[in-house]
């Protein structure tokens, strides 16, 4: 190659890099344009109130991103958010951007979900910061995540601090057998067997708010298998499964019953005094202090079979986005900000100036913030040990659970199994359908 050519090459990469270099300079130069991304957010348990202070906050940390907080009905929500997001797969109908999903409902809605980004959180992040019952419950059959958790919470013993002492304990017994002495102990009867002061609220499934819950919670402790790993079949009639099952009505049918389908709601008959213990999450114990301030009462951990592996109820939420969104990284991003340890301590802050404490942190780093309230030291004692059972259909499964206690307790007398066996191909039929 000449020297003429050596010089034409040289002075045209000098140019091309002083060209480079300009383009460079006007990008750092010519001011961004903002964007414009708007988010809906379906929530329900935290008010506007709670909610906005942070929404502001990360809007004027990210210009350009504006977010819609609408506070739904619990009452209706699941069917509601599954139509909605059924109808946006083809219809101009509008869906939730973000919005949150039982720790239960994945099976069923998956589908309808994008999952976490790994830029976002890693898997390995998640399973770090968040406990083992929210990495099952909300990943998807591929090894994906589909929802963050904002909160923590399962059943828990709730009891009436007074009935306990004058019965001469100062806490529910943490073992099963023992516990459930104690509930027959503290049920007292007039004259004609009525129930006047019940030790303990299971057995039945319409006066009782948790039945369902309490019911799986009896499978759990009885090791009953009953759903199977693709979430589409379950089965009931396992002789642990009806062993619990008949377990869970004695407390209503025995002659030394603790409760009866006779007597009013298990919130009520606490908030009156005439109920020692019962089962429930934190926002049945908000309840509780919004409905009364004569009962002084405390929260304690599920009671449970020594000899097997120690394992609780979870019920909380997770917070998923749409597969409709069409700002789905941003969109993550807000929830994972959320899920922040400074979000989650303002968000508890902001809802305790209306309730007595706000949703119980869903981080393992601060368990030991929840292990100082009295109301959460119990969940902070049960979090690492919480499992649930992630049926996808909650409100068809409970529905038919409800059916079968009820039918278990008429006096016509049937077998649990026959009783187990006919819900038992419901609830299939309808899984087949809502989780494939």
């Amino acid at each position: 190659m000449d020297e003429n050519k050596k010089k034409l090459i040289k002075i045209l990469l000098i140019g091309l890099g002083v060209l480079i270099f300009l383009l460079l300079g006007l990008l750092l130069i010519i001011p961004r344009q903002p964007r414009n991304v708007e988010l809906t957010f379906w929530g329900f348990w935290e008010e506007e109130d709670a909610m906005h202070p942070i929404i502001e906050k990360y809007e004027a940390e990210n210009p350009g991103v504006k977010i819609t907080y609408a506070i739904q009905q619990l009452s209706n929500y699941e069917s509601l958010l599954y139509t909605r997001l059924e109808q946006a797969q083809t219809t101009d109908e509008p869906a939730p951007d973000i919005a949150m999903i039982h720790n239960s409902w994945l099976p069923k809605f998956e589908k309808y979900l994008t999952p976490l980004p790994s830029t976002v959180m890693s898997i390995e992040t998640y399973t770090g910061e968040f406990y083992p019952t929210a990495l099952k419950d909300f990943t998807g059959k591929k090894g994906d995540i589909y929802a963050i958790p904002l909160q923590i919470d399962g059943l828990m013993v709730i009891y009436n601090k007074d009935l306990l002492a004058k019965a001469g304990y100062s806490t529910p017994p943490a073992d099963w057998d023992s516990f459930m002495d104690a509930a027959k102990k503290m049920t007292k009867t007039d004259s004609r067997g009525i129930i006047t002061q019940s030790g303990l609220a299971v057995g039945t499934a319409e006066n009782i708010t948790h039945s369902t819950d309490i019911l799986l919670y009896f499978f759990l402790q009885n090791l009953a298998p009953i759903i199977g790993e693709d979430k589409t079949v379950v089965n009931l009639t396992s002789p642990r499964a009806v062993t619990a099952f008949e377990e869970y009505t004695s407390f209503a049918k025995d002659e030394d019953a603790t409760w009866a389908s006779y007597l009013a709601n298990d919130v009520t008959h606490f908030v009156r005094g005439e109920l020692a213990m019962m089962f429930g999450t934190s926002w049945r114990a908000l309840e509780i202090l919004e409905r009364t301030e004569d009962i002084d009462f405390g929260l304690a951990p599920l009671p449970r079979l020594t000899n097997n592996e120690e394992a609780y109820l979870s019920s909380y939420w997770g917070t998923s986005v749409s597969n409709t969104c069409r700002n789905s990284k941003e969109a993550w991003e807000f929830v994972e900000y959320l899920s922040q340890p400074e979000q989650l301590r303002r968000l508890y802050q902001n809802a305790s100036k209306v309730r007595a404490f706000g949703e119980p942190y869903s981080r393992v780093s601060m368990n030991s913030e929840l292990a100082q309230n009295v109301y959460t030291s119990a969940l902070a004692y049960m979090a690492p040990y919480m499992k649930s059972w992630q049926f996808g259909e909650q409100t068809f499964v409970e529905n038919k659970l409800k059916e079968a206690i009820t039918t278990q307790n008429d006096e016509n007398y049937q077998s649990g199994e026959s009783i187990l066996r006919k819900a038992e191909q419901e609830i299939n039929l309808q899984l087949a359908v809502s989780n494939k």
